[in-house]
């Protein structure tokens, strides 16, 4: 099992990004797919998270309205949208497949892991 995230970069607050989770050898399809970033210092937390359909989605409320996760199961790839970035996004973004098919925001709960993709938002 691979998840590859890429897309990451230096943006100005403002400005708008896409992340890419390339996933290989799992059932995609049947995989619930989340986002986690974790800045320095501090803990990696659930960003946002897309069922196995794409048909529902969750965001942690500092996001909520900036931020679009998306899917296309024909390519084995889940999105992150990020609009209006600000600085306090500034860390290394994960992706992870949970292991059950609904939402979870503890990283405990996943159990394959992209290497990361730091993003930086400057003011």
């Amino acid at each position: 099992v691979q998840l590859q995230a890429s897309g990451g970069g230096l943006v100005q607050a403002g400005d708008s990004l896409r992340l890419t989770c390339a996933a290989s050898g799992l059932t995609f399809t049947n995989s619930y797919i989340a986002w986690f970033r974790q800045a320095p210092g501090k803990e990696r937390e659930f960003v946002a998270g897309i069922s196995r359909s794409g048909g529902s989605t969750y965001y942690t409320d500092s996001v909520k309205g900036r931020f679009t996760i998306s899917r296309d199961n024909a390519k084995n790839t889940v999105y992150l949208q990020m609009n209006s970035p600000k600085p306090e996004d500034t860390a290394v973004y994960y992706c992870a497949r949970g292991r059950q098919y609904g939402n979870s925001w503890s990283a405990s709960d996943y159990d394959y892991w992209g290497q990361g993709t730091q993003v930086t938002v400057s003011s």
